[in-house]
């Protein structure tokens, strides 16, 4: 068995380059981890940029924030006043309400403060689509239904009316965050009855129509309102009763199809980690990448990942189309699906496309989805029944429509297997998927979600049996990404400790520099489909950063001769080309890739001088990701990665 030493020497090609960026990656992480077992930052670090902003141009306007806060810290009485959600324990925190801006430089001063953020929008990611794809989403070709595995539904609710395909008994409990004082089942917006029927519709009315995991339970948790809005404060508070509750109601499995802007990184924002919170005590947190793939001028763009989709321990899905045809080789990226990288942190996502063009799912009667829906197109309401009253379907579009049905897959691998962790789940969906050529990992994650073959590779984790043939088909990507790296040449070991829970998925050590070498599974080259279980060759391990294969996505790397480059964006504006650098005075930056129908060119503009990239003079080639001899990382040394932002 090759040791990690070992294998770098075996790999001497690579291990400069991996070595160097192992070690940047754990200088930019360690120590980090949420508020109450971080130290305390200076103040002048403790504003988002969205709130240093209001600050410097000394507005007099009030703004509505969330304090997290050191352990066994609270808040300073002068502040208390403006307290407008209850304590947030899943961050160690508060939302304050029409805090006035002049307050806010006091208040990131005082100790025991650890962040203070913008409490900034949430809203549905979909939009209606004109017509409907009457196709399947996925094969159904399993006996499991997600029977005593309970999904959470942070959205805008669940129809006050009882749905055929939506029995009461399946819906343990409805909490709702926008009205404190309504106890009553509602869905004035009809975001959130379609993503529920996605997951759990049992198809009464329309066998065609049903949800994936038709006996999984659910609990309603409404953040949103009619108009399909809300704030990250309501969703931090659903997240927060989720972490009190999951036992009882058995809960491991978050579906938001709700997405925020990105203001900062996923190490500060408090949403994000409020779903990490959730993942410590093992539940999957499955969330919508945004839709964001186009500019203003419909130009495909890169960077519009929403939070709390950023976080690398939360499932991000982006949205595939089947183009009508249930033959899988004409399935498209969305061009509406935000694609990776992610803004501030410029991380790979997302992890994984699912079907998310014109997905026929229940309609809410009466919601604001549901009149719009009638009074534009009769189409996209569906169905007629002598036994409800109302159309019962609609067809809708987005991100968000994706998201559940990678939800429900997780409830039916849990139906498999109830051992599997977070990030064993996630492994699994991205080594089963099916890769579509020459998409950027960037646009479609490790590929397009199979259902089928993700319940199939986890009931045979469920019981492994030395000398059982590994169901591995050539179809799937046998690969994962890992933090920004594509891993694969081999098979997922569900003993190795990169799936065990406290493991941050993307680093390369457990528990920081201090701790084991990350391992993920065997080698198994190109025969990993006639691999037998516990049987592999040379028992070798792959470590991360150390295989032969290993491909970084985000930096350095070309994608069928396309370079991935990427910037970042002001506020909570998703990235627009050539508009961003990090804070910095580069106005005249242009960057992308170059692509036939994208029109970016990759380079810098300096003054009247245009650097383009490969075309220096004779030997002073420039070649980005690359200076002299050493490996310049241009994210962390030029973007100022390392907290300078």
């Amino acid at each position: 068995m090759l040791n990690a030493a070992a294998m770098q020497t075996k790999d001497s090609r690579c291990s400069t380059r991996r070595s160097r960026l192992t070690i940047l990656l754990a200088l930019s992480l360690v120590g980090l981890g949420l508020p109450r077992h971080a130290a305390a930052a200076p103040p002048g670090n403790r504003l988002d940029r969205h709130l240093h902003k209001l600050v410097r141009e000394r507005s007099a306007a009030q703004v509505d924030v969330i304090v997290t806060l050191q352990a066994d810290q609270r808040l300073a009485p002068q502040f208390t006043r403006f307290v407008c959600s209850p304590y947030l324990g899943v961050i160690n925190g508060y939302a304050l309400c029409k805090l006035p801006v002049r307050l806010l430089d006091g208040l990131s001063a005082m100790y025991g403060v650890h962040r203070v953020s913008h409490n900034r929008p949430t809203h549905g990611s979909d939009f209606l689509t004109a017509s409907a794809v009457h196709a399947e989403i996925l094969a159904r070709e399993s006996r499991y239904t997600g029977a005593g595995v309970t999904v959470a539904l942070i959205d805008s609710g669940i129809t006050y009316e009882p749905h055929p395909d939506l029995q009461d008994s399946r819906v343990l409990g409805t909490i709702d965050f926008v009205d404190s004082r309504s106890r009553q089942r509602q869905d004035e917006h009809g975001h959130g009855t379609h993503v529920a029927g996605i997951i759990g519709g049992t198809g009464a009315l329309d066998p065609r129509h049903a949800g994936l995991a038709p006996g999984t339970n659910l609990v309603s948790l409404r953040v949103l309102d009619e108009s399909g809005k809300g704030s990250i404060a309501n969703v931090i508070s659903a997240l927060e009763w989720v972490a009190n509750n999951h036992r009882q109601y058995n809960i491991r499995v978050v579906n938001l199809s709700v997405g925020a802007g990105v203001s900062e990184s996923y190490w500060t924002d408090p949403l994000t980690l409020a779903t990490k919170a959730l993942v410590d005590r093992g539940i999957t947190v499955v969330a919508a990448a945004g839709n964001f793939g186009k500019n203003a001028e419909g130009e495909l763009q890169w960077g519009g990942i929403t939070a709390p989709g950023i976080a690398p321990w939360v499932l991000t899905v982006c949205a595939f189309s089947t183009m009508g045809s249930p033959d899988p080789a004409d399935d498209e990226v969305a061009g509406f699906s935000s694609s990776g990288p992610t803004g501030i942190d410029f991380t790979a996502k997302p992890d994984v496309c699912a079907p998310g063009v014109g997905v026929v799912s229940l309609a809410a009667p009466e919601s604001a989805l549901y009149r719009k829906g009638s009074a534009a197109s009769p189409s996209w309401l569906l169905g007629s029944s002598p036994a409800y009253p109302h159309a019962p379907y609609i067809s809708l579009t987005g991100s968000s429509q994706a998201a559940p049905v990678v939800s429900a897959t997780v409830a039916l691998m849990l139906e498999a297997n109830p051992n599997l962790t977070p990030n064993l789940i996630k492994a699994i969906v991205q080594y089963t998927a099916r890769v579509k050529p020459g998409v950027s990992a960037l646009r479609q994650g490790a590929g397009f979600v199979n259902t089928g073959a993700a319940v199939a590779l986890a009931e045979f984790y469920a019981n492994p049996v030395p000398g059982a043939k590994l169901p591995v088909d050539p179809s799937w990507s046998q690969h994962i990404i890992w933090g920004n790296h594509r891993l694969g040449g081999g098979v997922l070991d569900p003993g190795a400790n990169a799936w065990m829970p406290g493991v941050e998925w993307g680093w390369a050590y457990t528990q920081g520099r201090q701790g084991e070498h990350v391992a993920w599974g065997h080698a198994c080259g190109d025969a990993c489909e006639n691999i037998v279980w516990g049987v592999a060759d040379d028992d070798e391990n792959i470590v991360w950063g150390t295989a032969d294969d290993d491909e970084n996505i985000v930096w350095g790397t070309a994608d069928e001769d396309e370079n991935i480059v990427w910037g970042t964006a002001d506020e909570d504006e998703n990235i627009v080309w050539g508009t961003a650098c990090a804070g910095r005075d580069c106005k005249n930056v242009v960057w992308g890739s170059a692509d036939d129908d994208e029109n970016i060119v990759w380079g810098t503009a300096d003054d009247d001088e245009n650097i383009v990239w490969g075309t220096a003079d004779d030997d002073e080639n420039i070649v980005w990701g690359t200076a002299s001899k050493e490996n310049v990382v241009w994210p962390i040394n030029q973007a100022g990665f390392q907290g300078q932002r």
